[in-house]
């Protein structure tokens, strides 16, 4: 039903060169076999979280990054729609308010944390600390070290809480980028999402994937490790992610609840 693990591990982050592979690559499938195995994935999926729900002792947190037109919303709304939505729990994180810069830079992160029995996505994530609010001057290089200690701090403590993450960063190639730039500034039901920040990031797009390659060095681990998967074709994309999520849930081997039932059949009947 979902991808092999031979395709799965092959986009394990490589931390020599995180962003070396091809971002089109498509391991031999085509988009029409890719969106039938899909469907039928997430029927599975629709189980695995329904149990998940129904137990309330683990939770699943799917991080997301990637550049402007790598995805991230296309994931949540094509992977995950159609589960339950009681049982998920997506965010998505823009720049940093006025308050939430009154707290420490993980603070916000901290309060979107899936409880146990949810699916939870982050639209971006606490990654974004050691690039975008560098970027924006919400911090200075000296503080990148400490940061990155914090998030590694961080992530150490999250099975302690039930809390299984799943890091996917989606890379796009710069010319599959100005592509989606184009269609969004051709319809208006997309044109509204552009800012001048996305010409700027799309004109600095090799630096910052420079960037990105570092934070992906750093943070890669056997225990909590990244994936990169390649985001030029969406259909792939989508179905690699779902695969992914697949494998995280056969690892928890969730079943149905055992405990007794709260009534029988004999007070249902007896019920005038």
């Amino acid at each position: 039903m979902r991808l092999a693990d031979a395709i799965l591990d092959d986009c394990l982050c490589d931390p020599a060169a995180p962003l070396a592979r091809d971002p089109a690559r498509g391991y031999g499938l085509d988009k029409a076999q890719a969106q039938v195995q899909l469907a039928s994935l997430k029927d599975w999926l629709r189980v695995q979280q329904t149990m998940l729900w129904a137990n309330r002792r683990d939770a699943l947190l799917l991080v997301l990054q990637g550049p402007d037109c790598s995805g991230k919303n296309g994931v949540i709304r094509r992977v995950l729609a159609g589960l339950d939505p009681l049982g998920l729990s997506p965010h998505s994180f823009q720049a940093p308010s006025e308050e939430e810069r009154q707290h420490d830079f993980l603070w916000r992160y901290r309060a979107c944390l899936p409880r146990p029995g949810m699916l939870g996505a982050f639209n971006r994530s606490y990654y974004e600390a050691l690039v975008s609010d560098l970027r924006d001057s919400l911090c200075t290089p000296a503080d990148i070290p400490l940061r990155r200690a914090a998030i590694e701090s961080f992530e150490r403590q999250l099975p302690a809480h039930g809390i299984h993450p799943l890091k996917c960063y989606l890379q796009l190639s710069v010319d599959e980028q100005k592509q989606r730039l184009h269609r969004r500034l051709e319809q208006p039901e997309k044109r509204w999402k552009l800012t001048l920040g996305d010409l700027q990031d799309h004109r600095n797009f090799a630096r910052q994937q420079t960037q990105w390659a570092e934070v992906l060095r750093h943070s890669h681990s056997d225990t909590v490790p990244w994936y990169v998967i390649p985001a030029d074709h969406r259909w792939l994309r989508d179905l690699l992610v779902a695969s992914l999520l697949a494998r995280e849930f056969e690892r928890l081997a969730l079943t149905w609840p055992t405990r007794p039932a709260p009534f029988t059949h004999a007070d249902l009947d007896s019920t005038p």
